[in-house]
Parts: structure tokens; sequence; C-alpha cells
């Protein structure tokens, strides 16, 4: 599909984000209190009131909180009716253009708040190449993967409570640790805080039981891009046996715009070629991964943004429905709002690693930033992705995710 041409003059503009196409979903502020809005352009089309006045009509109110959830209860129907209704009045002779036009905002005056309620986080180690550099970090590469990785997506039940909208700061986390060179653990700041980039799945159905890979992905509502920040010194000591703990807990980042699985279908890429098959409750049923452009890029307080990072989420072995269609397997209840982190999406190439700990491999050869050798994330560092799937004319985006490192605080419990 080429772009849809819109009376919104910027979401016609090369290279935009936001095209007609995208119709990314989130929860903006200019100064009347939060609300459902949609990006169109460098504009926001107040959804909230679209629907009050009567534009928008969905078979019930869903759009009076400051939340998608409601919109994502309402079902797969519902979703793909929204985003009709959206296109007839934004496209470019729409009819009611003259009675939407008072319902835009500069995006740029507005304050994006988390799109969605986040009922339950979990994160997946769902990239090849992410697990065999760590496992070749740890255990060597003869030992890079652990015996269980090629059949199951790996991961764990994170904190809810903890993921923040872009562009809020991150304080640097205290936490146990204990180097090689430590006869006993000592409570400290992390000297090795990290950035991992992922891509979040949204769950916008719920389910009850064990449900099939192609199940799961008509249960996904959309897709944010996510940012798992790690501790890595604190993580390297508490995560046998049990995996990580504290070490993931201090914040998960996502951006603020939802980009719903609908505007990414056109982008959809074959799975990976696999060296064993999977067990057939987990076994491909099409085209389910996406070819999306993601890049990381660094700025260090005071000094200039470096793009650090190129890769894809073709890179990931399992898909978002595979790692869903997993976590339902135990008969595990799925809740609207749930958010799936795919895990790291690592590339081949060291200039496609996507965390700090890749890149420095695990600080022996660190990165140039600035003129600086760089290990691990410094206080004052903004760390930026982006991602877009790209077509010829036009690009589906969801916005930048972003974070700034604050200094830890004094030691909570010095008396």
């Amino acid at each position: 599909m080429g772009l849809l041409p819109s009376w919104v003059d910027s979401a016609n503009a090369p290279g935009g984000d936001f095209p007609l196409n995208n119709l990314a979903l989130g929860v903006f502020d200019t100064g009347q209190g939060p609300r459902c809005g949609v990006a169109i352009g460098d504009q926001i089309a107040d959804a909230t009131a679209l629907e009050a006045a009567g534009l928008l009509t969905l078979g019930a109110p869903l759009l009076a909180q400051p939340s998608w959830n409601a919109l994502m209860a309402a079902g797969p129907a519902i979703w793909a009716d929204f985003r009709a209704q959206m296109t007839e009045l934004l496209r470019k002779a729409a009819p009611k253009r003259d009675r939407v036009a008072p319902h835009l905002h500069p995006m740029a005056g507005a304050k994006l708040h988390l799109p969605f309620t986040v009922a339950e986080f979990t994160d997946f180690y769902a990239g090849r190449h992410h697990a065999t550099n760590v496992g070749t970090m740890f255990r060597g590469a003869d030992n890079a993967l652990p015996a269980n990785w090629l059949h199951i997506p790996i991961g764990y039940n994170g904190r809810a409570s903890s993921v923040v909208v872009s562009g809020t700061p991150v304080r640097r986390p205290w936490g146990q640790v204990k180097g090689p060179e430590d006869s006993a653990p000592r409570f400290a700041p992390s000297a090795r805080f990290d950035f991992e980039l992922e891509l979040g799945a949204i769950v916008g159905q719920p389910s009850t039981g064990p449900v099939s890979v192609a199940q799961a992905q008509d249960m996904i509502f959309g897709y944010v891009l996510l940012n798992d920040w790690s501790a890595r010194d604190i993580q390297a000591w508490e995560y046998q046996p049990l995996g990580p703990f504290q070490s993931k807990a201090t914040a998960t980042t996502i951006s603020p715009w939802i980009v719903m699985r609908a505007a990414l279908d056109p982008f959809r890429a074959a799975p990976p070629q696999r060296d064993i098959p999977l067990l057939p409750h987990l076994a491909d049923s099409g085209d389910d991964f996406h070819d999306i452009a993601l890049d990381v890029t660094l700025t260090p307080q005071n000094g200039t943004p470096e793009t650090i990072t190129r890769t894809n989420t073709r890179e990931l072995y399992y898909s978002p429905a595979q790692q869903l269609a997993h976590h339902t397997t135990s008969g595990c209840p799925m809740r609207v709002g749930d958010l799936l982190g795919s895990g790291t999406i690592s590339g081949p190439t060291p200039d496609s690693r996507g965390s700090m700990l890749e890149l420095s491999w695990g600080g022996q050869t660190p990165i140039n930033l600035n003129g600086a050798p760089r290990a691990f994330l410094t206080d004052g560092d903004t760390v930026t992705f982006r991602g877009a799937a790209i077509a010829p004319d036009h690009r589906i985006g969801f916005g930048t995710c972003d974070g700034t490192i604050l200094p830890a605080l004094a030691n909570p419990y010095a008396s």
C-alpha cells in the first residue's frame, strides 16, 4: 500500500513518522487534562473530543478515560472500525474536515503520558545474536546458548509498576554487587548501567487457557519501542539461579505512541532459518515477524548525539506471537494491557548490537563516544531509540523512546 494522502499537510511529508497509514495512539495533555489522541503528521487529533462530538462512533464510549485499554478490550472488529473511521476523517477529501480541524493540536506543545495502563510486564530473551553474545562473554562460545534456548522463548516476569513513558528521567540504582576483586558483596550504585533495545508487544485481548501462535497474533493490539534498563553489575551477582530481579526493576521506558498491529501488517516478514524445528504448538504460523529498522543514539551531557547501533526486528528468533503463545501454555491468563518485551534486538555485526554490554564486549573494548572511550552509561547520558517500518513513499514510525540518566541518590540506608 502506498502513502494515504491526508488534508493534514505534515502527514504527507517524506520521512515523517506519522502518515495517515499509521494512526499511532497516545495520551496527551495541552493543559486541559490528559486525553486520547491520534498522531497525524506533526499534529495530534483529539480522539476523546471526536468521540464526544459524535464524529467517532464505536458502539459505546471507549475514549473518555486517558488510556487506550477500553478500545483494546472492545476487540479486533472495533479496532478495525476505529481505524476506518479515523482514516475517513483525516483523508485528503474528508467531507467532515471542517468539523475535525478544531480538534487538532500541535504535537510540539503537548505533554505525552503512558498510552495505556500496563497490567503485567514480561521480558523475553528472543534475540539470538544478543543471547549468543552474552552467553559467549559469560560461558564461552561453545556454551553460549542454554540448552533450552532454541526450543522455547525464555523470559521472566518483570515489574509493571516501573514502566515509564519516554522522556522520564531514570535514576541510577543502588544494589548489591560483587566483582571478581571483592571478597564479599557490597551495597553500591550500579557502575555498569546499560540500555537494552527492544520491541514491546501490547496484549489487547484476554485469554484463560493456552492459545495457538495464530490466536496470539490476533490478540496483539500494537507495539511500542521499549528500553529495558539494566544494571549489569547487580545482575551478574543476583541472576543465579533464578535470573534478573532488582537489576531490571529500576525502570522500563516505552515510546509514547502505540503503533497498531494493522499499521504494520504491510511490513510482515518471514521467520528465521531454524537449526532445530520448534514443537508444533510454537511452530511458525506464517509471516509473524516484522521489518522494522531500529537505531540507538547516545548523547553525553553537554555532548554531541552519536548513533551507536542500527539493527532490525527481523533479527528476533521468536516472534511476539510465539512469545505470547508460550506465555499461555501453562494456562497462565493474559490480560488486556499486558506488555511483552522482546528481549534485546542485536544484529550479526558489532555496530548492530543492542546494548552497551555487547557494544563494549563487557567493558573490554569500549566504544568511541565524542572522542572518549565508553563502556557503560554515565550520569547525564541521554539514550534515544527510534524505529520505523519503511516503504518507498512513507514510513510507519514510533517517534522516540528516550531517557536521561540521573545520578544515584545518597545511600538510602546510611544512618
